[in-house]
């Protein structure tokens, strides 16, 4: 399994269509094949910050991600918003247990 987490802080004049376009591709993203989760949240200690965690079964189904259309929106309307930093990790995870 891959687990995604990461960070973008957002330019305060730009959050609302950040958060709209993260809205869209999270919906989005949770139908494909392949995909166990996909959400975004804002932070609680700073509105501006915007996180992301994705759970995919195989890097397969993560490339394939990268490929559909829904990607190419989000990229683009990110592409025009003033994004201070993004910092997004990708973690294979051998085996995972419920605490």
């Amino acid at each position: 399994m891959l687990v995604i987490s990461g960070v973008f802080r957002i330019a305060p004049e730009c959050r609302d269509r950040a958060f709209a376009l993260a809205r869209d591709m999270a919906r989005a993203s949770r139908a494909e094949d392949g995909c166990h989760a996909y959400s975004f949240y804002a932070d609680i200690e700073d509105e501006n910050v915007l996180r992301i965690f994705e759970e995919w079964v195989s890097d397969e189904a993560l490339a394939a991600h990268f490929r559909t259309p829904h990607m190419k929106t989000f990229q683009t309307g990110m592409a025009d918003l003033k994004i201070l930093s993004r910092d997004v990790t990708k973690y294979e995870i051998a085996q995972a247990s419920a605490l």
